[in-house]
């Protein structure tokens, strides 16, 4: 089954795009940002990217022009619209294979995309190194937690795991449906923080043709893509109530209805949760529902900060490396002793995501064979003081009535204020909840 990419920050046209090549029975993997997208390269193999032009951080060329640097020859469609035709072509000069403008005509593309993917040679995979979070670590604290998984797993709970940014809640989702009966039916990921509440009824149950505007095919829905197997639902707390209600619903009767169809789906689904807050402050604070809590809580596993595990640090921070070498083609062997130290005693707020990209960003600058402090980032090195405190307290001040200002000026419209802000849609919305914006 051919593999496409699909690089591309309008969440709804992704969405519609990645549904429609899925059906003609093409594997898709979707980013919004040049920054993933090189990252899903170095450890996916694809026949076909599909690209947008404006993003995020940077432009379609820009990703162009890295991998023609990297010699990946992964054939590549520039999408644009009609005003940046000229561009486009540009593109081509660059190693583009061929452009599409937008609105997109779904016969062109379908033809391009046959064309292309024939012509290409077959899909190489890199060399198999271990994700990210694929090793579980020594320490007691996560060897007990692990052993939960395995505990767990193979029961039809639902379970609610709770941890911090970064400290991989998806990892150990994918371990519960690896290690359970259904580990043959589809694994479904939705992150429920990156979904515009316009749309989380039709990501979760799907919609009909013209059951509203931009519903220009019909959609099939989480629940009914994941039926036999698991559905992952991340950052649950992110849901609005009355989706909350929705989702209620179509767990306690295991069956959904499509937006504008009066055919209801059975579906047979194992129910894992994510989230980093505390559900139950916000049951008290009225934004969770208790019966949703309770139905999706029959079992809690805790993911524990980095800082708490601190035997395995050093072992993740050779897995990074390694990964880092590889990505970057670099041959760096290991960390100076300072650089260790600084490792054991720094806290991680960002926890392994954190890490990796220090790492990453560390081996980029190493000139030697040894990664030391003087290639870490400044805020691991440079000790705070109470008027730094200041200034980032400051900071935060601007970047709220920034991100004010770019909702004005956007209408509300949240795709087009990440693009005014130069950020994502996802990083937009924990903005939003973090500085309280809109609720």
């Amino acid at each position: 089954m051919p593999f496409i990419l699909i690089l591309e920050d309008d969440i709804t046209f992704s969405l519609m795009l990645s549904t429609w090549l899925r059906k003609k029975n093409i594997n898709v993997s979707s980013v919004a940002t040049v920054a993933e997208a090189r990252q899903k390269v170095g450890t996916e193999c694809y026949d076909l990217i599909l690209s947008d032009l404006r993003l995020p951080d940077g432009d379609g060329i820009d990703f162009l022009r890295w991998l023609r640097e990297q010699n990946q020859t992964i054939p590549f469609i520039m999408m644009t619209s009609y005003a940046e035709i000229q561009t486009a072509v540009q593109s081509i000069k660059l190693g583009a294979s061929d452009y599409i403008a937008k609105p997109i005509n779904q016969e062109d593309l379908w033809l391009k995309i046959n064309e292309l993917i024939q012509q290409a040679p077959s899909c190489m995979p890199p060399p198999a190194i271990s994700p990210w979070t694929s090793i579980e670590g020594e320490s007691p604290i996560i060897q007990q937690m692990f052993q939960h998984v395995r505990l767990v797993a193979p029961t039809g709970m639902s379970v609610l795991i709770m941890g911090s940014s970064g400290t991989g809640k998806e990892y150990v989702a994918r371990r519960l449906h690896e290690q359970s009966g259904r580990r043959n039916a589809p694994f479904i990921a939705v992150d429920c923080g990156a979904i515009p509440k316009e749309l989380a009824a039709s990501e979760f149950f799907g919609h009909v043709k013209g059951s509203f505007t931009g519903a220009i095919e019909n959609k099939t829905g989480a629940f009914e893509a994941a039926h036999g197997g698991s559905i992952f639902l991340d950052e649950i707390g992110n849901l609005t109530y009355e989706v909350q209600i929705q989702l209620l619903r179509a767990l306690q009767e295991r069956k959904v209805k499509p937006i504008g169809s009066n055919r209801e789906i059975k579906t047979d689904v194992r129910l894992i949760s994510a989230t980093n807050e505390n559900l139950q402050s916000a049951i008290k604070e009225g934004s969770f529902r208790e019966d949703l809590y309770h139905r999706i809580n029959e079992f809690t596993i805790r993911i524990p900060d980095l800082k708490e595990r601190q035997t395995d640090i050093p072992l993740f921070a050779t897995h990074f490396l390694e990964i880092a070498n590889q990505e970057l083609q670099k041959h760096v062997t290991g960390f100076d002793p300072e650089t260790r130290r600084l490792f054991l005693s720094y806290p991680w707020p960002g926890n392994l995501r954190q890490m990796k990209n220090v790492i990453k960003y560390a081996t980029l600058l190493a000139t030697g064979d040894y990664i030391t402090l003087k290639e870490l980032p400044e805020e691991m090195t440079k000790t705070p003081s109470p008027a730094s405190a200041i200034t980032s307290l400051r900071n935060e001040t601007h970047e709220r009535d920034q991100i004010i200002k770019a909702l004005q000026e956007a209408e509300n419209n949240k795709t087009l204020a990440a693009r005014i802000l130069g950020i994502d849609r996802k990083t937009l919305y924990n903005k939003l909840k973090q500085y309280r914006i809109g609720n």
